[in-house]
């Protein structure tokens, strides 16, 4: 089985926000948009431009059988799915790097120890990582 880049991402952000992308999920819709939202997002186009990729291939593959004959019929669902798979793999090569740029942008925040009475339910948004940035005016 392939390598999923989805698996991975999920794993940065449930690392940097400290706690399972279920529970971030259900965080973020109870909150106003955010980085974490936005975040999410991404890691959700991501893992559908995956699966995206594994159906056309897997289609790809039943349209290119051996057994099969491929005639002038063929030839336009052949060209369709490639095109489908090629799309798929240039959003999930976009989703990607752009999700990954942001989750390299950011640091995991600082969780101060709970105490028991605290609720649980906020979560605190990650510390954006010191950069050197040109005096403001």
């Amino acid at each position: 089985m392939p390598r999923l880049i989805s698996t991975e991402i999920a794993r940065r952000i449930e690392e940097l926000y400290g706690s399972p992308l279920a529970v971030l999920e259900a965080h973020a819709q109870s909150q106003p948009p955010g980085m974490l939202a936005a975040l999410l997002a991404g890691h959700h186009d991501l893992a559908f431009a995956e699966q995206s990729i594994a159906f056309h291939r897997e289609r790809l593959a039943q349209l290119v059988h051996p057994e099969r004959q491929i005639g002038a019929h063929e030839v336009p669902h052949l060209l369709e799915c490639a095109r489908r798979l090629t799309e798929a793999v240039a959003v999930r090569d976009v989703q990607a790097k752009t999700v990954s740029a942001v989750l390299g942008s950011l640091a995991p925040a600082d969780r101060p120890e709970p105490s028991p009475a605290a609720p649980t339910a906020a979560l605190p948004a990650p510390c954006a990582r010191a950069t050197s940035a040109p005096p403001t005016r």
